[in-house]
């Protein structure tokens, strides 16, 4: 049964991160009101502006703090003053790999018809939830480059899987799949003809997958998998892919469901502390004027409160975004919606509690 107090750490970070995480965290107090329920916000500095007036990025005893929280609600962070990666990489990287945040969920859910590019494609066609590993692959970071800005360089970069890794991500699908309704089924996206190493995700599934004889199996090389997303998004229900081509393919799919706006992530360690985030960027061009779109936001908001145990408000908040969009009295998951950041959170907001 969930508690009914939880304490939530909040990184607006950069650009429109603290504007659409403001909106995001007046939509949870919404909710967890109407559905008598407490969250506590810790609210942390960091982000580039922190960073250029102390000097400080995201400092270990910084991290041990977040660690005791619930969960965390991340808002984006980059921003062009400084090096590509100089803040994201000890805030994001910091928390997937200090926290072990193997699952990076993406639901990819179209609410209303005229969001989606695909012809003839509606929300009955486009419901589906992909497990990225989160830990491994490239993103591990080994590898170097040598001789630098010299004719004789070299860079390198290993592509890591472990059998845990791949297992753990693998089992996560199918019990998704197996939770869900859906089809009962569930797709791996590999390479594993081309990329022999990736044999071990193929093993991996075929011995998971034989524990859930329920759950249909399937399985498509990544470039067929991009293929197929456009022209048949329907066939996928649940699907279980490898870092770098879940980060390719889960921003195909935030397209396919109307746009980066809407689109929203967990990053997941299962009965642990987990951050949440929405996947668009931190859009330094927008900051300030008030027009970034917070459904992303809102939407990792839900995902963050199922993480936590509070599914039916979870649903309440999803709920009220679909039934605005369907309305079109949000018309676009866009900045060109002609409603203000604020304007969106409180229609969110009203809608939660007409719902009541």
């Amino acid at each position: 049964m969930p508690t009914n107090s939880y304490q939530i750490g909040v990184i607006g970070g950069d650009g429109i991160g603290p504007e659409v995480t403001a909106e995001a965290v007046k939509v949870l107090e919404t909710v967890s009101k109407a559905d008598n329920f407490q969250l506590h916000f810790a609210h942390y500095p960091h982000g580039t502006d922190h960073y250029l007036e102390t000097g400080e990025l995201f400092p270990d005893a910084v991290l041990e703090d977040v660690r005791r929280k619930d969960a965390v609600l991340l808002g984006a962070i980059g921003d062009p003053r400084v090096e590509p990666g100089l803040v994201e990489r000890p805030i994001i990287m910091g928390m997937r790999f200090g926290f072990d945040l193997y699952v990076n969920l993406r639901p990819i859910k179209l609410f209303a018809e005229h969001l989606c590019p695909l012809k003839g494609k509606t929300p009955k066609d486009i419901d589906i939830v992909v497990i990225r590993e989160n830990t491994e692959d490239l993103y591990a970071g080994i590898g170097g480059i040598l001789k630098k800005g010299t004719p004789d360089e070299v860079a390198i970069a290993d592509m890591i899987f472990t059998r845990k890794g791949c297992e753990r991500a693998v089992r996560y699908a199918f019990e998704v799949a197996r939770k869900r309704n859906g089809r009962k089924k569930v797709t791996l996206v590999d390479k594993a003809n081309a990329i022999r190493a990736m044999d071990i995700w193929t093993r991996t599934f075929a011995e998971v997958g034989a524990e859930y004889p329920e759950i249909e199996r399937d399985h498509a090389y990544i470039d067929a998998a991009c293929m197929w997303m456009v022209k048949n998004p329907e066939w996928f229900d649940v699907v279980v892919v490898s870092n770098i081509f879940g980060d390719i393919l889960t921003d195909l799919g935030a397209m396919v469901q109307g746009g980066m706006g809407i689109a929203a992530s967990g990053n997941i360690h299962p009965g642990q502390v987990s951050m949440f985030e929405p996947i668009h960027g931190s859009a330094p061009k927008y900051r300030g004027k008030n027009v970034a779109n917070p459904l992303g936001a809102i939407m990792a908001g839900a995902m963050m409160l199922d993480h936590i145990g509070h599914p039916a408000s979870a649903k309440r908040i999803e709920d009220a975004v679909s039934n605005l969009l369907v309305t079109r009295a949000i018309s676009s998951v866009g900045a060109d919606s002609g409603l203000s950041t604020q304007q969106v959170g409180d229609m969110v907001c009203k809608e939660i509690s007409r719902s009541k």
